[in-house]
């Protein structure tokens, strides 16, 4: 997740406004370092009581830029957590948050969770793919 936050930060230090003379520009650029990393950290972590974070992200950093680039910002900080948001999406099933190979969440007969490594085509282990059959199958069976 760090190449998004830090893609976006190098996207949008050019365009922070310099005020008072340019003494507190540095810590402006921090400011907006600092909200990009845990915007996205949040959006990694916590994302099911994360609605809005573009939203959220460009009200905290809004006022570092000029209003004339306040359009181009949010436009910025959307494409990119627009990447985070698929790429969490497409590696959800396959790592943990730490990056570590996720287990199957399927518990055997005595309520253990399964700890083989999940297959990156669907989630599922060797051993339960019957699971992953039965899922899509599920839906289309309410549907009927």
């Amino acid at each position: 997740m760090y190449q998004f936050s830090r893609g976006m930060f190098r996207e949008l230090t050019p365009m922070v406004e310099r005020r008072n003379g340019g003494r507190h520009y540095m810590e402006d650029q921090l400011y907006v370092l600092h909200a990009c990393e845990g915007a996205v950290r949040r959006l990694a972590t916590d994302r099911h009581y994360f609605a809005r974070p573009a939203r959220t992200l460009f009200a905290d950093v809004r006022c570092y830029f000029p209003v004339a680039r306040q359009q181009q910002v949010y436009s910025i900080i959307e494409r990119y957590i627009a990447f985070a948001t698929s790429s969490l999406r497409r590696c959800h099933r396959r790592l943990r948050c730490g990056g570590e190979p996720a287990a199957v969440s399927r518990a055997d007969a005595q309520g253990t969770a399964c700890q083989r490594t999940p297959l990156a085509h669907n989630g599922y282990c060797p051993s339960h793919q019957h699971l992953a059959e039965t899922e899509h199958a599920a839906p289309a069976a309410l549907a009927a």
